[in-house]
């Protein structure tokens, strides 16, 4: 049977009526009124024009980068602070200035920032740092030789004069030039042919480079100090350029690990960035939320808890900003006209449950594995669960999947990082003659557990066959 519309009114009709497909559903939502004037200004992403409470590192960052703009190199220098204490956005903030200055002057400053979590290989690193300079001389050639064809094309000369076969055979080396840079693949080359393309490509011009690297301690972590060792030495391998190092790390102690050369290049001045107390976190809010937020919708006392949350946590201005924010998205989801402290603490708790959720799903197997057994003995309301009770189950859960069994101390030690990591609470009891062990309960409800850890694909190949909790449960006892 043929159930098209039979006419175009029929048809017209039938979508109308649907707000899916007309757009009524978010017209409704766009209509009710926002209480942000621009939400973006309270991420952490956002660097602002002014840095409260940072004037003395800004200052002591500028006074080493001014080398850059006499054309010196500065000095390399290693940022430390914990998270959230305004380092990247400080750093952010005076190279951004750098670069706008340097145009007045003769030799340009070009400032790369790498974040080392994302881009944490030697190769990958020198081969990001090569293409953007590949980049950056690309463009220049081409401005250079538009100058010279605009000039020639306005000459009002028949002949070309000595001048003009000077810009004809500019044009044709800068040609040459274009030809000669080939963008580095992110993998296949050797490392040598990567760091040679490098060189080549920020000595073409005279300019100094500020390379930024964040989060540095990861880099080295994963990857050691070589690539340190090679960008602290690389002046020595350029002609027209200089190149200035600045590593940010929320570790203090992460130069323990490098090489004692390497740690004396790089290490040559330190910037301490130090927690910021509750009464700073107040104002950072405050100089925030007057323009991010329309006039009046925050409640008295809602910027005060933010901060007072955020100091407890190390004064951490990311988590200060964060609670600001979804504070005041959770008020506009539920249609409310202000900002108040109740809204705050379901904000506390909902990036609480987001931080744990985000724990859990970036676990290692084994680690997912052990809270998977903890999930199997509290869902069957198992009291007062031991460690010796938790590794019976999963030895035989392993076993059923085929896993690597570990040892009893091991997973011992995986059930105290879950511990320290918030997902579970395991205190030592004592057990008289027989010794101590631990109590073990989660710490995040057992839905959530649940469904992080049989949501995504590689988990449901991990725990396959063991969906249904309950019938486990009974096999094993």
């Amino acid at each position: 049977m043929d159930d098209t519309p039979k006419n175009n009114t029929q048809y017209i009709s039938n979508q109308n009526s649907n707000p899916s497909i007309t757009g009524g559903l978010f017209e409704n939502l766009l209509s009710v009124e926002p209480i942000f004037n621009n939400k973006e200004l309270l991420r952490h992403s956002f660097t602002p024009d002014t840095l409260p409470h940072r004037d003395s590192q800004i200052q002591t960052l500028a006074s080493i980068l001014v080398a850059a703009l006499r054309g010196d190199t500065p000095s390399n220098i290693l940022i430390y602070g914990k998270t959230g204490t305004g380092k990247t956005a400080s750093v952010n903030f005076v190279t951004r200035e750098l670069e706008q200055t340097s145009t007045h002057y003769d030799i340009p400053c070009d400032v790369k920032f790498i974040n080392c979590e994302v881009v944490d290989t030697k190769y990958r690193i020198l081969a990001e740092l090569a293409n953007t300079f590949i980049d950056k001389n690309i463009e220049y050639i081409l401005k250079q030789i538009s100058k010279l064809e605009v000039s020639l094309t306005n000459s009002p000369n028949t002949f070309p004069t000595n001048d003009q076969q000077l810009q004809l055979e500019e044009i044709s080396k800068l040609k040459d030039d274009l030809k000669s840079f080939t963008k580095v693949p992110m993998t296949g080359w050797p490392t040598d042919t990567v760091y040679s393309t490098l060189v080549k490509a920020v000595d073409y011009r005279e300019r100094v480079v500020v390379i930024i690297l964040d989060e540095i301690d990861k880099l080295v972590e994963k990857s050691g100090d070589d690539i340190l060792y090679n960008l602290s030495r690389m002046n020595s391998d350029l002609d027209r350029s200089r190149v200035s190092i600045k590593g940010i790390s929320n570790d203090l102690t992460f130069t323990d690990y490098l090489d004692p050369r390497v740690k004396s290049s790089l290490g040559e001045e330190e910037i301490i960035f130090p927690p910021y107390d509750a009464h700073q976190l107040n104002d950072i809010l405050q100089n925030r939320a007057t323009i991010a937020f329309k006039e009046g919708v925050l409640a008295p006392g809602v910027i005060r808890m933010c901060s007072g949350f955020a100091a407890r946590e190390h004064g951490d201005a990311r988590r200060a900003l964060d609670l600001l924010r979804t504070a005041g998205e959770l008020a506009e989801r539920s249609g409310g006209s202000e900002v108040t402290t109740d809204y705050v603490e379901a904000a506390q708790e909902k990036i609480e449950l987001d931080r744990v959720i985000e724990v859990i799903r970036t676990l290692p197997d084994q680690s997912k594995f052990v809270l998977f057994t903890i999930l199997v003995l509290t869902t069957k309301d198992v009291s007062h669960i031991t460690t010796g009770e938790v590794y019976n189950l999963y030895r035989q859960l392993c076993k059923n999947q085929e896993l690597d069994v570990l040892t009893h101390r091991r997973v011992t030690d995986l059930i105290s990082e879950l511990d320290m990591l918030g997902i579970v609470n395991a205190i030592v009891v004592s057990k008289g003659r027989y010794g101590r062990t631990k109590q073990i309960t989660l710490s995040v409800p057992q839905a959530h557990v649940e469904k992080e850890l049989l949501s995504n694909q590689r988990n449901q190949r991990l725990f396959a066959g063991l969906e249904d909790i309950s019938i486990i449960f009974q096999s094993q006892f």
